[in-house]
């Protein structure tokens, strides 16, 4: 059995019977996505890519479907190095007479030739009768067959064909010379138990069964491809086909990253073996998503950008201790470079230490206190919390801890009617004191009201306000410089609430100014 984090990086070596072959799509069936259409130079660097982490079969693409697709087969045959390069074709001549010249220039090449074979694809779609679909299978089988040893024929909504009908039309596949016959559950329709079962059935019931391999391409519109696809493996498939970030028409298809990992994380259920290298999923992923503009949710197994992250103060204090409390794959194995504790309002204590630690900070207890909870107020105000919101909390926690004088409570009136108003309560030692003041603008009204509380000849020579992060609800940091008798300080605040970190660096300002002022005479501070 494997551990949480199953093997090392890379694949076990395994008996080749315990091989799945990795058939992928995203060329084809994945392109054919309403708005996900490639480019031929950005299908080219997909497919060297799928080729680099180990696909064993790439489905380039439909030759008949467009020049465009023609050319993109017949381009990537002369780029792909060990995978196969597989053309689609329906059933008729043309088809795969054009799917043949679009693979002339791969070393390795497959014709995946399909019919549909359930009722209602025989009756609405092809109108044709059993037999005159079995007929076209026989054709299209052996001509594929005279162009490449190499063919996968496939019944379309197999899923939803009688099992009779079936097990007919697979056996003329496989004596007209099959190699690889693919059972699609197109609609998404069945069960996992359903899928078992059918495998198995054909595997029982075709003469020669045995020496083809049973492939399975499943769609996702009742969300259960992938599970559907695992489960056509347990009854006797070994090639399952799938897309990158299960991208494919309507609901999409398997997603190969699932399946790659599932089959490894979970070797005591699936005794199976692929060739792809599980280290390059992210890279793979994130390329098919730029080059479809398709975003990933940020929630997908394996690859979304939450997979490996945690919030929950719970999760994370697990993490801290042990990673397999919270992961069951470790994140390089995919190609992620580690695990994040996102900083959130549901972060704990702990994981909150550790960011610290993180970043290069140690307080004590108080000052931890006393950061963390203003990191859990801002949490509830902020929706995302980047490390430059840490490094301002902490910053400007340091910075005022010692000084006499603090910023309680602040409300400002402003907008086009003016004068604006702003009220300000301040903690000098210990004692609140709340003034009110007018001013030519809020910031003018702020500094007005505490000048009202801590008398001052300072004058204000420098006020400058960015952003510590990107957004709207980025916390803002604001800087003043203060001079009085020939003394010059700088002083900054940080809050999301620009006018709020406006107070803060003033009232900082003047505490610095007060204590230069003491130590060149010593004098009390109070309020008037």
């Amino acid at each position: 059995m494997s551990t949480a984090h199953g093997a090392e990086a890379g694949q076990q070596p395994a008996t080749p019977k315990e091989r799945v072959v990795i058939f992928d799509t995203t060329l084809r069936d994945g392109e054919q996505s309403p708005g996900a259409s490639m480019t031929l130079d950005e299908k080219v660097q997909v497919a060297m890519l799928l080729d680099e982490m180990g696909v064993d079969v790439i489905e380039a693409g439909f030759p008949i479907a467009s020049q465009g697709d023609f050319e993109s087969v017949l381009e990537i045959g002369k780029h792909i190095r060990n995978a196969v390069v597989c053309g689609l074709a329906r059933a008729g001549m043309a088809d795969i007479d054009r799917a043949a010249e679009a693979l002339k220039t791969a070393r390795r090449s497959r014709i995946h030739t399909f019919i549909g074979t359930s009722p209602t694809h025989r009756q609405y779609q092809l109108r044709m009768d059993e037999d005159q679909v079995y007929e076209k299978v026989v054709a299209s089988v052996t001509r594929a067959r005279g162009y490449t040893d190499d063919v996968e024929w496939s019944a379309m909504d197999a899923t939803r064909t009688e099992p009779d009908y079936l097990c007919r039309v697979v056996e003329a596949a496989i004596r007209h010379g099959a190699t690889t016959i693919n059972i699609p559950d197109t609609v998404g329709y069945t069960t996992p138990d359903e899928m078992t079962r059918t495998i198995r059935m054909l595997r029982e019931r075709v003469p020669n069964a045995d020496r083809v391999i049973f492939s399975v391409h499943c769609h996702d519109d009742l969300g259960m491809a992938v599970a559907n696809s695992l489960a056509g493996v347990i009854g006797g498939a070994r090639q399952i086909e799938c897309t990158i970030n299960g991208l494919g028409e309507r609901a999409g298809n398997a997603a190969l990253e699932e399946v790659v990992m599932a089959i490894r994380t979970r070797s005591d259920v699936f005794p199976f073996t692929t060739g792809v290298d599980s280290r390059m999923l992210m890279r793979a992923s994130k390329l098919v998503s730029a080059v479809t503009a398709f975003p990933v949710q940020y929630n997908k197994a394996i690859v979304g950008q939450n997979a490996f992250a945690h919030e929950s103060g719970i999760h994370q204090d697990g993490m801290l201790k042990n990673a397999q409390t919270f992961e069951i794959m470790r994140p390089e194995d995919v190609g992620v470079k580690e695990t994040s504790l996102v900083m959130g309002k549901h972060s704990g204590r702990a994981a909150f230490r550790s960011k610290l630690e993180e970043l290069g900070y140690e307080l004590g207890d108080n000052a931890l206190n006393d950061v963390f909870r203003r990191f859990k107020d801002l949490a509830d105000r902020k929706k995302h919390i980047f490390d430059d919101d840490i490094v301002a909390l902490v910053e400007d926690e340091v910075a005022t801890a010692s000084e006499a004088v603090k910023v309680v409570s602040l409300t400002v009136i402003a907008g086009t009617s003016g004068p604006q108003k702003a009220i300000i309560t301040l903690d000098l030692g210990g004692q609140h004191v709340t003034r009110e003041a007018t001013g030519n603008g809020p910031v003018d009204a702020i500094f007005n009201a505490i000048k009202g509380i801590i008398p001052h000849n300072a004058t204000l020579s420098l006020y400058q306000v960015h952003a510590v992060t990107g957004g709207t609800d980025a916390q803002a940091e604001v800087s003043v410089r203060l001079e009085e008798d020939g003394r010059k300080v700088m002083a900054r605040g940080t809050d999301p609430d620009t006018m709020v970190a406006s107070a803060k660096a003033y009232v900082s300002g003047l505490n610095k100014l007060v204590t230069r002022r003491a130590k060149a005479a010593p004098t009390t501070l109070k309020a008037i």
